[in-house]
């Protein structure tokens, strides 16, 4: 480290991290992660429109999705500016101020992505758990309640991030272990006391994502005990179908999210690009795959899309 010392304000800029070995590849870089993106933001933007032009889609589950869609191209944006520099054009540097910046927007858009899905598993808890009370329970005030909290609850647990690494003090050597900028990723940086900011991470990581996924888990179970107690096998089957494309969108955030998480914990001497390509899954797959999971399962959003795409019905 030599013993250097910089405060945020004249810290050198943070240097990001491609794949080694990949850069004679460039074109294909561009091609494979521009592919993604396009996919992602152009799946995402189809599925706002068509839930914004179709008056049947005008219901509580839909505006999840609509949020969905929202946050998937948030989480789309904040990698965009840095991860198609660093993999196709070796561009790898960024200040300190848009990396605190870039890292805010990632996790706030993980954590939202969270409670959105928190909240869709609620609606289905009650579509098919309550049937009868679902117009009263699940009300547009209420929805738009719903949806506030999740954004009031994302941007209170990442907002001091920023500011407990600016109080701390960097050393020279600033390399990050990916393409854009991570909280677990930059407390490895300073060379202060990271004990507080270790509480702080471990805490927000269990209020949202182990609360939410203890939550979501649990209103499956109550799902499956109603789906249980319906005599017709063919009820019990389209009860259930309801459910399939928020069951995929949990699995493709979730499952991830645990890999990343097994991969730092127990994969120290595991290639660098292991721990690359799983985080870039964690980003990327959700945004991705969210759209075309949704427009494959709803029948209006499918039809919609046909119409766009082929002048056709299906």
């Amino acid at each position: 480290m030599g013993g250097y010392f910089y405060n945020s304000s004249d810290l050198p800029p943070f240097t990001l991290t491609g794949l080694p070995g990949l850069e004679t590849y460039q074109h294909w870089m561009f091609l494979l992660l521009g592919t993604l993106y396009l996919v992602s933001i152009v799946g995402n933007a189809l599925i706002l429109s068509i839930i914004k032009e179709e008056q049947s889609l005008h219901q509580p589950m839909y505006y999840f999705l609509s949020l969905l869609s929202v946050n998937d191209l948030g989480v789309s944006f904040s990698t965009l500016p840095t991860v198609l520099p660093t993999f196709c054009f070796h561009l790898r540097e960024i200040s300190f101020n848009s990396c605190m910046a870039q890292m805010f927007f990632i996790h706030l858009f993980s954590f939202m992505e969270s409670g959105i899905l928190l909240a869709m598993s609620f609606d289905r808890y009650v579509a098919i758990c309550n049937p009868l009370r679902y117009a009263t329970v699940l009300t547009d005030g209420r929805v738009v309640c719903m949806g506030m909290s999740v954004i009031i609850r994302s941007f209170c647990m990442v907002f001091p991030l920023p500011f407990l690494l600016k109080s701390l003090p960097f050393c020279k050597a600033n390399v990050l272990s990916h393409a854009y900028c991570l909280h677990p990723d930059l407390i490895r940086l300073p060379c202060g006391d990271i004990t507080i900011n270790n509480i702080f991470g471990l805490f927000i990581v269990i209020s949202t994502f182990g609360l939410d996924s203890a939550l979501i888990l649990l209103s499956y179970m109550f799902i499956l005990r109603s789906v249980l107690a319906i005599t017709s096998q063919e009820e019990r089957f389209k009860t259930l179908n309801t459910c399939v494309s928020h069951i995929c969108a949990v699995l493709i955030f979730y499952v991830p999210m645990v890999g990343v998480s097994m991969v730092a914990r127990y994969g120290k001497h595991a290639p660098r690009y292991v721990h690359t390509l799983m985080s870039l899954a964690y980003l990327f797959v959700p945004p991705m795959l969210n759209p075309v999971i949704y427009s494959i399962k709803t029948k209006e959003i499918r039809r919609r899309l046909c119409k766009i795409l082929f002048g056709t019905k299906f």
